[in-house]
């Protein structure tokens, strides 16, 4: 009984797998020319989708943390008298490194 119990779960997986896999080949055999040819399609796609959603994500974390830290140096400063420039310099450079990164990325990358 705990076999069986067991069993079916796991015969439900595999053919549930294999029942959505399909099998995918390359139209002349040439597996390499298939996935370069792949790639020379999506790759529009990636460019779009990295530079209108990844970046600005990533830019708007990076913001929030910037200010973020920014507020609290300026209250340490109040509290201590020392202003520590070090985390949100930091901070800020990495900020100024993602909003320009779309504009010279992808010719690093060669794409």
């Amino acid at each position: 009984m705990k076999l069986k119990k067991f069993l079916i779960p796991i015969c439900m997986v595999v053919l549930s797998f294999c029942a959505v896999s399909l099998p995918v080949f390359a139209s002349s055999g040439d597996v390499a020319g298939a996935i370069e040819e792949t790639w020379s399609n999506a790759s529009a796609q990636i460019k779009l989708v990295v530079d209108h959603v990844v970046f600005p994500a990533i830019d708007l974390l990076l913001a929030v943390f910037f200010f973020g830290k920014l507020a609290t140096s300026y209250f340490d400063y109040r509290k201590h008298g020392q202003f520590e420039w070090t985390a949100p310099a930091i901070l800020f450079v990495c900020l100024v490194f993602s909003l320009t990164a779309p504009l010279y990325i992808w010719k690093i990358l060669g794409m």
